[in-house]
């Protein structure tokens, strides 16, 4: 049933098989609509982000600490396709204003 209903999940298989006269279990049902190994094993995280890096950004806030013993507070994004730094900002009194801009 599940080869020739590929949508049909582990329910509906149990309430067609309940309609035949079958009682079981939908674990029972589950543990054999085993899906096919295809053979190829997905891709890797390096040929993810060579494929979609021109789509990807990153950002981080980090603290540092100054001579002077004083906080500051940097924020900077990063496009992973160019490795270009896109924005930078620093601040000794963060606010939700300052995040947002």
């Amino acid at each position: 049933m599940a080869r020739e209903n590929s949508l049909w999940g582990q329910r509906r298989i149990q309430a067609e098989l309940a309609r035949l006269g079958f009682e079981v279990c939908p674990r029972t049902v589950a543990r054999y609509m085993r899906r096919p190994y295809s053979g190829s094993p997905s891709p890797g995280w390096r040929q993810f982000l060579t494929q979609h890096s021109a789509d990807i950004w990153a950002c981080d806030l980090f603290t540092v600490q100054t001579v002077w013993f004083q906080t500051l507070y940097v924020f900077f994004v990063i496009h992973h396709g160019t490795r270009e730094l896109v924005r930078a900002r620093v601040t000794a009194q963060p606010n939700s204003q300052w995040l947002a801009q």
